[in-house]
């Protein structure tokens, strides 16, 4: 019966994400740097124009993102969309992070569907705000 079900939930997995990349599929069903971040040096909460809201944490060292993590009540769009972007912020300067864009993780995931592409620009606005915020404290 547990075999079955087990059958049952990858047939519904892989409907949903067929016509994504594998590498999307890959960063959505396994998602990096999620949780929370006691001591971080900033977090920040962003609600995108969908409703989905992702919480980012920094932690930066020497100028350096030393430790990236998420939290997000969205779907897998915006989960594999935020995995990736703290994926590619971790271990980099603050000013090369800066750099990241949407279209960085549209080309990664081989052309995010139209329907989709919003989470990426909201993964990268949670991560500049939290940039901004790290900056804005680190000014004072």
């Amino acid at each position: 019966m547990e075999e079955k079900l087990d059958k049952i939930a990858r047939d519904i997995q892989e409907s949903i994400l067929e016509g994504y990349s594998e590498r999307f599929k890959k960063e959505s069903l396994n998602p990096q740097n999620t949780g929370r971040i006691e001591d971080a040096d900033c977090h920040v909460s962003v609600t995108g124009i969908c409703g989905d809201t992702i919480e980012m944490y920094l932690s930066v060292d020497n100028g350096r993102i030393s430790d990236i993590k998420f939290m997000t009540d969205g779907c897998g769009a915006t989960i594999a969309c935020a995995s990736y972007v703290t994926r590619m912020a971790k271990r980099k300067s603050v000013e090369d992070t800066l750099r990241i864009t949407p279209g960085d993780v549209e080309s990664y995931f081989q052309d995010l569907p139209q329907e989709t592409r919003h989470c990426a620009k909201l993964a990268v606005m949670t991560l500049k705000a939290a940039l901004e915020e790290y900056l804005g404290k680190s000014d004072k």
